[in-house]
């Protein structure tokens, strides 16, 4: 019980801390636009969350210890961004901070399955 306390504690503090780190170091403050109404915001932020929880999965049911937990968790939440911004940097046709601040909720839907998409893969990658 003590282990699965442990885990689970430490697990959503990467998961809060995941979170916090991506929306500072993007340019759309999505939190600030959900509190507006912006749907496309609240896509976005959800597809980072089940993104992040998904890689966070990976490392709790395949870490050997809790520092290794926290290291591959690190390593996972780093590897998110990363490969996000990537992908973002791929998309050329359109602007995706302005399409999010304008409310496009086809961007909005398209971002949330690249960081659910991007947090399977990595979550597969973490594997050992």
């Amino acid at each position: 019980m003590t282990n699965f306390l442990l885990y689970l504690a430490v697990s959503l503090v990467l998961l809060i801390v995941g979170l916090f780190v991506m929306e500072v170091t993007t340019k759309v403050k999505e939190f600030s636009l959900m509190a507006k109404g912006n749907k496309a915001a609240s896509y976005v932020l959800g597809g980072r969350l089940l993104g992040l929880a998904i890689v966070l999965y990976s490392t709790a049911a395949n870490s050997i210890s809790l520092i290794d937990m926290v290291i591959w968790g690190a390593i996972g939440i780093l590897a998110q961004i990363i490969v996000f911004y990537l992908a973002e940097w791929l998309t050329p046709r359109f602007d995706v901070n302005q399409s999010i601040e304008n409310d496009n909720q086809a961007v909005g839907l398209f971002l949330m399955f690249l960081s659910v998409s991007i947090g399977v893969v990595i979550a597969g990658c973490l594997t050992y």
